[in-house]
């Protein structure tokens, strides 16, 4: 196992939103489970808020975790190239535009629920309904930006991978 990744402002910045993210939707739902069960009526906006901060929050982590090498990975499926770097560096140089082709259908079905979504609220709360595939969008954005420089400079896949299926 590989020491972990240091830290740098950013990551620390993004782990501070998404904690702020959790903590508010925790205090909302206990909020709104007290007030059910013990009052007989909740926060009617509990629960659009808590979905609208779950979805941000799963795609900025999914965003910081992508450089710190924590999204899964088959790295045992490539250990048999690794007496073979010609190999290596062709499958490795796949992998990464696989990942930035991915982001991009992702981006493309992710922008056009944005778009569709525009024109309409959500019920309680009355916030436009772009908000919710808008994190998706901006996720796949980002990985891809990130892919496209790992496939440009030939970034080695990390034998080492924090995630790592066998």
């Amino acid at each position: 196992m590989s020491p972990p990744v240091p830290r740098g402002r950013v990551q620390r910045l993004v782990e501070a939103a998404m904690a702020v993210t959790l903590a508010v939707m925790a205090c909302a739902v206990f909020l709104n489970v007290v007030l059910r069960y013990g009052f007989g009526s909740g926060v009617a906006a509990s629960e659009e808020l808590s979905r609208l901060l779950f979805v941000w929050m799963v795609f900025i982590g999914a965003t910081a975790a992508y450089p710190l090498g924590e999204h899964m990975a088959f790295t045992s499926l490539m250990r048999p190239l690794r007496s073979k770097p010609v190999a290596l560096k062709a499958l490795t140089r796949l992998i990464h535009a696989l990942v930035l082709l991915t982001c991009v259908l992702m981006g493309w079905g992710a922008w056009q629920q944005v778009v569709v979504s525009l024109g309409s609220k959500s019920v309680v709360m009355g916030y436009s309904s772009a908000l919710l595939p808008l994190p998706a969008f901006l996720c796949a954005a980002a990985i891809g930006v990130m892919a496209l420089v790992d496939l440009i400079r030939g970034k080695p896949i990390a034998f080492d991978h924090h995630a790592e299926v066998e």
